[in-house]
């Protein structure tokens, strides 16, 4: 019942934060007023940050092995991307393209999943 909640909550901020997303992305070029044009483009931080709230309420209703999982493919994703991130930085200064700080995020959730892959198969022992 509660993961059945938890996914209701998540997917509707998830559906909420595209539909936002694709009015900014399709306003945002019409606005000339440079305040309405940073309204806009701020406007899906509103469902991402209920995203947010959804997964932290989550986190607190898990049990303690759950919550230290959840610490460990947290702390490894962190650490992964603060090692992969500045890495990359570093080969910019060499002459490889920019990144958008836009592929950080995909990066850190992708390296969250494998925390958890690994800390599930740690504690599955």
């Amino acid at each position: 019942m509660v993961w059945r909640r938890y996914a209701l909550e998540l997917g509707l901020a998830i559906l909420a934060y595209a539909g936002l997303l694709i009015l900014s992305l399709t306003l945002l070029p019409h606005l000339t007023d440079p305040a309405a044009r940073y309204l806009m483009s701020l406007l899906p931080m509103l469902p991402g940050s209920a995203i947010a709230w959804v997964i932290l309420r989550q986190i607190r209703r898990l049990d303690e092995l759950q919550r230290r999982i959840q610490l460990e493919a947290l702390g490894f994703a962190f650490a992964l991307t603060a090692l992969l991130t500045f890495g990359y930085g570093f080969l910019e200064l060499a002459g490889l393209p920019r990144l958008s700080l836009f592929s950080v995020w995909p990066l850190m959730a992708t390296l969250w999943v494998a925390g958890l892959v690994l800390a599930n198969r740690h504690y599955a022992r």
